[in-house]
């Protein structure tokens, strides 16, 4: 999995685009505006109807990532609006902390493989017991965003209900364990339908939003562990960054007071506070690169 997003990178990260959690954001709120007009407007002609698609109706692939909202009504609207704009803030915080960790390319291809999971499940689903409608699940790809951040940040801390302070870590086991109740809910739920005459097809509204969580569990799992560089950490990676650490304080003076220099672009903090630099392990000698060149530069050998 590593080697295929390397080569994909080295191939198409010019198209990537950065700070995608904030177009993400846009068709959330998109999502939100949907459920108070209307979302019955969503499911007859946005959602992810296999069906639908199959007799033509191809946009559903894309505008099914616009999903309603639950707001409650009456005096719940308010606590649901405050609690609408604690996600949409958190959102935030993830993907760009993610895409700061993992680079603009693959952050962008953690949400492209949930879309196109989304959709395979779908077609699955309708195949197995001819379930024409799809409970998408897309906010369990925002969600799932949660177990990456926590993987990155374990020792975190957040104000558990704005007054227990927590580790992220903690939270993300809490939430794991509640996602895994409600797959197993709506498993039960629909073989409980079935029992009590219910038709195949209809019980598949249960079965799609347990499949929807395993599917986006799913994609947190094989992305984020797959794609792991576990040789950040190794002894040798340890040994030339002390090293280079010495060349760095000399360096600076000659780039303005910089410490870090890409060496492909020439970019340092100074031209973005934003861009992340790292060395390669792959590297002979001693090259770092900012966070957009990381894995699409050539690595460096020596002639011997």
């Amino acid at each position: 999995m590593n080697q295929l997003l390397n080569k994909l990178e080295r191939k198409y990260g010019k198209y990537a685009v950065p700070d995608l959690i904030k177009y993400v954001i846009v068709l959330y709120c998109a999502g939100a505006a949907l459920g108070l007009i209307d979302n019955r407007i969503y499911y007859n002609y946005l959602s992810l109807n296999v069906e639908a698609v199959l007799h033509g109706q191809v946009w559903r692939l894309v505008t099914y990532l616009i999903e309603p909202y639950g707001f409650n009504t009456g005096m719940g609207f308010i606590v649901s609006i405050l609690f609408f704009a604690i996600q949409v803030n958190l959102f935030f915080l993830f993907g760009r902390s993610l895409e700061r960790a993992w680079g603009t390319f693959r952050f962008n291809m953690y949400f492209i493989s949930g879309w196109l999971l989304n959709i395979v499940a779908a077609f699955i689903l309708y195949g197995a017991i001819h379930s024409t409608y799809y409970m998408s699940g897309f906010q369990y790809i925002y969600w799932s965003m949660f177990f990456a951040f926590a993987a990155e940040n374990p020792n975190m801390e957040f104000l558990f209900w704005f007054v227990l302070p927590i580790k992220v870590k903690w939270l993300a086991i809490l939430d794991a364990v509640y996602l895994i109740y409600c797959v197993v809910e709506n498993i039960v739920s629909g073989f409980s339908y079935l029992s009590q005459g219910g038709t195949l097809a209809a019980a598949g509204v249960y079965f799609s939003a347990a499949l929807a969580i395993v599917v986006a569990l799913g994609n947190f799992l094989i992305y984020f562990l797959s794609s792991r560089d576990y040789r950040r950490i190794s002894p040798g990676d340890i040994k030339r960054r002390k090293r280079f650490k010495k060349q760095v304080q000399q360096a600076g003076r000659q780039n303005g007071g910089a410490r870090h220099r890409c060496a492909v672009c020439g970019r340092t903090e100074l031209d973005d506070e934003t861009l992340e630099f790292r060395y390669c392990s792959k590297c002979e000698g001693n090259y770092e690169y900012c966070s957009e060149h990381l894995f699409t530069h050539q690595h460096v050998k020596k002639h011997v």
